[in-house]
């Protein structure tokens, strides 16, 4: 304990300097009795909290976890005043932290500006009002605020009953008897849309080797994963009407040998929004797309804000999008393939979707809808299948077919996937999982858009299967770390 409270600039006296400490010492003792559990509780809120945010945290306590998210600015509300004392002693050299003691349910929010995290650490149990909470926080949100609950499975209540009788935990108070569907329904009902449900803890007991083993690894494995002690919950707040003008929007088209389809990409696709470009990047065509593409333009061009080509200097289509993306002047970014099995006249679906406020992410699904007998090999669709179901578990999200060319999401979105690349790594030559997995990380709504597959009409299919199968295996497992284990 001397050691706790020899860090920092702490002027104690008198009462106060009783008071905090002995709170202290209660607080570390806790702690202490329970250090894999508390460590497991953190690590879940600061992997989807990134640093230089605007944070709040309800139920602070001394502003441990708060402090650890490294905020931009930091706002601790708690009921407790003896904590939020030791919270103002402990990080009075934090200019960017401020503690406040009162009740978040009836706190009035008014002069507050938005957050971008809210952080609600195992607080729910112990609140009168848990809708009326989620409520009067609402004001502090906006549309890129992520809610993050952290809580405790009803299973474990028994054990947690046993672990306070012999001193292992604090004595419960009365708690709320909220499950998972409890506290999703609850932030339903108070406008919230729940993004990841995420089991994290299976030893609460600090043990070298088998803690991480359990926690890390086993917790996130199908069924034992439903055993986990710890959950954390990341929602978002529900899309309010938005007025002005309609955003604007641009379409990457990538081709390689695809001179037969280019005229129905002029023809076919939609303008949508304000106004719609076209980004065509041709991958080192051979057989005259890009003359087409030319003639094309010349033809149709004044039908659309603008039309571009660019040639690519690499190969691949991650990098075809890359060099789209970073030419584009609109709001929403679109791919299309030039193949054109995805109907571009469905593109008003995704604009739809995505300015409405269904998801962050329109991620297109050819798997629910027929598809016609020559548009995908059988062992295609098979494997689709499989790897569908393996990254909807790595993702914590229904992702129904990763490999589906049309994607849209929102410039600024794509932005923040750009700067968090590092996370990852440059890993994807396909480009697809290079948004999906930055768009997770990210904390975004991803949202499946059915569509109907259709048959090639030009040119021939550029997947190789044995090839391409072994790259997805390889990505899987680098989403299973930098997700998973981490």
């Amino acid at each position: 304990m001397s050691k706790l409270l020899s860090k920092g600039n702490w002027h104690f006296s008198g009462y106060k300097e009783n008071m905090v400490e002995q709170e202290l010492k209660n607080i570390e003792a806790g702690r202490q009795k329970n250090p894999g559990y508390y460590e497991e509780v953190d690590r879940a809120v600061k992997f989807v909290v990134p640093p230089q945010m605007r944070v709040l945290e309800i139920g602070c306590s001394t502003g441990r976890l708060l402090a650890d998210t490294k905020p931009a600015y930091g706002l601790g509300i708690d009921n407790n005043e003896k904590l939020i004392e030791a919270a103002k002693h402990i990080h009075a050299d934090k200019e960017n932290l401020t503690f406040v003691c009162d009740d978040a349910e009836n706190f009035d929010f008014a002069d507050t500006e938005p957050f971008d995290y809210i952080i609600l650490s195992d607080i729910l149990p112990l609140v009168g009002d848990v809708q009326n909470l989620l409520i009067n926080i609402r004001r502090l949100c906006k549309p890129s605020t992520r809610l993050v609950i952290t809580y405790y499975s009803n299973v474990w209540r028994p054990m947690l009953a046993i672990a306070s009788l012999i001193g292992r935990r604090q004595k419960s108070l009365r708690y709320n008897w909220l499950s998972s569907k409890d506290i999703i329904n609850l932030l339903h009902l108070a406008d919230y849309d729940t993004i990841t449900k995420t089991g994290r803890t299976l030893l609460p007991l600090k043990i070298p080797v088998l803690g991480w083993f359990m926690n890390r690894f086993l917790a996130k494995m199908p069924f034992f994963n439903h055993c986990c002690l710890t959950w954390r919950i990341v929602a978002r707040p529900m899309p309010a009407k938005t007025e002005g003008p309609a955003p604007t929007v641009s379409v990457v088209i990538p081709t390689r040998d695809e001179r037969g389809n280019i005229e129905m990409a002029f023809k076919r696709t939609p303008k949508l929004g304000n106004w719609t470009e076209l980004i065509f990047v041709d991958g080192h065509s051979t057989d005259g797309t890009v003359e087409e593409i030319e003639r094309c333009k010349a033809e149709y061009g004044n039908q659309w804000h603008r039309v571009e080509i660019l040639h690519q200097t690499g190969k691949g289509k991650a990098d075809a999008m890359r060099l789209g993306f970073d030419a584009c002047q609109g709001d929403i970014l679109m791919i299309l393939d030039s193949d054109l099995t995805m109907p571009p006249e469905e593109l008003g679906k995704y604009y739809e979707a995505i300015v409405e406020g269904k998801g962050d992410f329109i991620n297109g699904c050819r798997l629910i809808y027929p598809i016609e007998k020559q548009a995908m090999r059988f062992l295609n669709l098979i494997a689709n299948h499989l790897f569908a179901t393996l990254f909807s578990w790595l993702l914590d999200q229904p992702v129904k077919d990763t490999l589906c060319g049309t994607k849209v999401l929102w410039r600024k979105d794509y932005d923040k996937i750009v700067a968090n690349r590092a996370y990852f790594g440059d890993f994807d030559p396909f480009g697809d999982f290079d948004l999906l997995f930055g768009a997770t990380k990210l904390n975004h709504k991803i949202v499946d858009m059915p569509i109907h597959y259709r048959n090639r009409s030009y040119g021939d299919i550029k997947i190789h299967r044995w090839e391409h199968g072994l790259l997805l295996f390889q990505m899987s497992w680098k989403a299973f770390v930098k997700l998973k284990l981490s």
